[in-house]
């Protein structure tokens, strides 16, 4: 009988994306995989690590899966955690028997191996993947990050940003075999920077126009504001899915001076309306940190009355976590948890109505989804696992598009009716 793993994936969509490479190369191993981790021979835990309340629950997963595996299985953290944290890891965590950080083979058998000798043997990046059981994927097109925002500790684990090869990266758009295809890279818009004579700066526009050819829908997820050109809206909109995922995270001038950002709310203002104007059903989503170290009552008013503006979408919002090494640990003047607490208050109770609002502006539309799993669809204006869904008839076909009519809102989800399949 073959051995099988089970693998839990924790953070955001990059690391789904790995873990999917992880499988690809147990697969190729011979192994099989299970949806429970007490019959998997290697259950592997891919971890977040970019702050504290992410860690948290990367150790309380990974203690949750040791009681739950059988006792002959191995044991094994990757990811973020396990690359930033190695020996100190695997230390604190003997219930562990491999440590593996990023491109590090996962080890069979029960051979005892705390913190993986091997340097890395193959890029994450490039590795083959199974195909797709949703009629979406994410792929991702970089690695690493060359910004330098204060608050962020992942280009001192990730590295510097290396860009795929376009026919790479189309090839896995082909292997997966999705309608679908969501690119993601820790910063989207800057893909090719680093590969001035091979690719070059803006060669995220032809990259999307040419993964466009090949599939319905394709979604972009964190753009850095300051790359997003009019040859890149252009771009998205040609795909049939206005949909801009900005990386914002506060808009006071000064504050963002002192989180190493650029932009002010004026700037983000001008290239939403700009948008809007080419696209009026447009949909927006951004982040925002609340609390970083020497936000005034100022600044937080001033976010609150872009909040009110922009009209948003969706935003999350999130108080700010010191991570170590970064420049936010050398600031003065952090502010108090409570305040910080109740900032993040204000702000969610405006979005959650602002949200209500625009979904509420759906009511008697006819959208066109695609459906997930029986029961379950969205449109282009929720993006997988991220943002609300569209509860449809369970006889309308996974995979398929159709187009619906929104009859109920239900807080961030829409309940439609069907109206005809479209392909």
């Amino acid at each position: 009988m073959a051995q099988r793993y089970y693998i839990e994936t924790l953070g955001c969509p990059k690391n789904q994306v790995d873990s999917e490479k992880i499988a690809g190369t147990l697969l190729a191993q011979g192994l099989v995989a299970t949806d429970d981790p007490s019959k998997a021979d290697v259950v592997v835990v891919n971890t977040c690590a970019f702050i504290e309340e992410a860690r948290q629950e990367s150790i309380d997963t990974l203690l949750t899966l040791d009681d739950r595996r059988k006792r002959s299985s191995r044991l094994v953290v990757t990811g973020c955690m396990a690359e930033r944290y190695g020996e100190e890891l695997a230390e604190a965590m003997p219930e562990a028997d491999q440590v593996a950080g990023f491109g590090v083979p996962i080890r069979l058998g029960r051979k005892p191996l705390k913190v993986s000798a091997d340097v890395p043997s193959f890029d994450l990046l490039n590795l083959p993947r199974p195909k797709s059981a949703a009629p979406w994927a994410y792929v991702k097109i970089a690695e690493g990050c060359d910004r330098n925002c204060g608050f962020c500790a992942i280009p001192s684990f990730r590295g510097p940003q290396r860009s795929r090869d376009i026919e790479s990266i189309l090839a896995e758009v082909e292997q997966v075999d999705v309608r679908e295809i969501v690119l993601v890279a820790q910063d989207l818009a800057s893909y090719g920077k680093d590969r001035p004579g091979e690719l070059g700066a803006g060669s995220i526009v032809p990259l999307v126009r040419k993964v466009s050819s090949m599939v319905d829908w394709v979604r972009l997820l964190y753009l850095y504001p300051s790359d997003l050109s009019d040859d890149l809206i252009e771009a998205i909109l040609d795909t049939g899915v206005p949909y801009f995922d900005l990386s914002l995270q506060h808009v006071s001038k000064a504050h963002l001076r002192r989180m190493r950002r650029w932009g002010d709310a004026e700037r983000f203002i001008e290239r939403i309306d700009r948008i809007r104007a080419m696209a009026p059903d447009a949909t927006f989503r951004s982040n925002f940190i609340v609390g970083y170290p020497g936000e005034t009552e100022e600044d937080h008013d001033e976010l609150l009355r872009f909040v009110e503006r922009a009209q948003l979408d969706w935003c999350g919002f999130f108080t700010f976590s010191p991570e170590e090494g970064t420049h936010a640990m050398t600031l003065p003047d952090h502010v108090p948890t409570g305040l910080m607490e109740d900032r993040i208050a204000e702000l969610r109770e405006m979005q959650d109505e602002i949200t209500s609002a625009r979904r509420d502006n759906l009511l008697g539309e006819t959208v066109r989804v695609l459906v997930d799993e029986p029961g379950l669809a969205r449109s282009f204006r929720e993006a997988p696992e991220i943002d609300g869904m569209v509860q449809v008839p369970d006889d309308l076909a996974v995979g398929g598009f159709h187009d619906v009519v929104i009859a109920q809102v239900f807080g961030p989800d829409l309940i439609a009716e069907g109206a005809g399949l479209v392909k």
